[in-house]
């Protein structure tokens, strides 16, 4: 297929592109802050949050539904903090190829130490720039497009 060189793709939409920008610069600054002070990847505190919300072990599949990982990114994640003794691993029983994923006393701890130093940062550069308001009408455009996404199996 040929293109003319007068073809122009669409313009991005100023906000989708704000997103991609506002994405990028938090993660590399959540990225850089987690690496420096504690050694670990924004992957996986996003795994040892998970789990501390959950208050219960999770399946790896589980885990990567919930997240921007496939499940082999996931299951990588999990397995560094195995590891290092963050998490525990065991097979389901009901399932021979599920692993179940559950914090240790050593990673709950670590969560503890490091969570309010990552808000502190989260609150620095990204919720403190908004009203309760704009706050409130962001986290329901956000679930508006999460349950769109969810509901028709696109997000995965």
């Amino acid at each position: 297929m040929h293109l003319s060189s007068t073809s122009q793709p669409p313009e991005p939409h100023p906000a989708w592109l704000g997103l991609i920008q506002v994405w990028s610069t938090l993660n590399a600054a959540i990225e850089a802050q987690l690496q420096s002070q504690w050694g670990l990847s924004h992957v996986e505190f996003e795994v040892l949050l998970r789990l501390d919300h959950s208050r219960r072990p999770l399946r790896v599949q589980d885990l990567s539904s919930r997240s921007l990982l496939s499940r082999s990114g996931t299951s990588r994640a999990v397995s560094r903090l195995a590891l290092a003794g963050l998490v525990a691993t065991e097979g389901v029983p009901e399932d021979g190829r599920g692993t179940a994923v559950a914090l240790t006393n050593r990673g709950r701890a670590l969560f503890a130490a490091v969570a309010p130093a990552h808000m502190a940062l989260v609150d620095e550069r990204f919720l403190s720039r908004f009203t309760a308001e704009e706050l409130e009408l962001l986290a329901r455009f956000w679930k508006r497009v999460l349950t769109d996404q969810t509901v028709t199996g696109n997000l995965h």
